[in-house]
């Protein structure tokens, strides 16, 4: 840091802090972020994903959706440090089918959400979905890789059975999000 001479030709305590301050205030907006606390997802797949995630906030279960992901791109799902040791993950491949899924189940919808807790998804009208866990180990930060290699392929039968579809020809599977246009 360069001093700025006062009057006279010294530098002003209280200026130069400041200037210090102001400096530091520039170079955190303008890093980059190797420190970042966040949970993000990669996508290193040739689609375009849905992803939802759920975890445990204190005593109450929330569920969020859904982030668009596209292919070989890694996206900020929550920002900030965890909140949680145990996070939970369903993504669903718009391009070619088949989802990232688990035992875990938790409330979804089709479109955009922020869901409170996990039972009773079906009589409050949402979608009971399958995540499955990532346990952080109390880390302050996470990154998933989601691969081709883990994807669950859509069912044999798929080919023959037509999912039902909405109004205008896309696909309308309960609790699957809706693939960006």
């Amino acid at each position: 840091m360069i001093p700025i001479p006062s009057e006279g030709g010294r530098v002003s305590g209280l200026r130069s802090l400041f200037i210090a301050l102001g400096a530091l205030a520039a170079g955190s907006l303008f890093s980059t972020s190797a420190f970042a606390v966040d949970f993000r997802l990669c996508n290193a797949t040739k689609s375009r994903v849905g992803v939802a995630v759920g975890y445990k906030d204190g005593d109450n279960w929330i569920t969020e959706g859904w982030w668009n992901v596209g292919a070989a791109s890694c996206e900020t799902l929550l920002k900030g440090a965890l909140v949680s040791r145990f996070y939970y993950v369903y993504a669903i491949d718009y391009d070619h089918g088949g989802e990232w899924g688990g035992t875990a189940f938790m409330c979804t919808r089709e479109k955009e959400f922020t869901i409170r807790g996990i039972d009773n998804c079906l009589a409050r009208n949402f979608s009971r979905t399958g995540f499955f866990e990532i346990d952080t180990g109390e880390e302050r930060s996470w990154t998933v890789q989601l691969t081709d290699k883990d994807i669950a392929a859509p069912p044999a039968d798929a080919a023959t059975r037509q999912a039902p579809q909405a109004a205008d020809g896309r696909s309308s599977t309960p609790g699957a999000p809706t693939p960006p246009e």
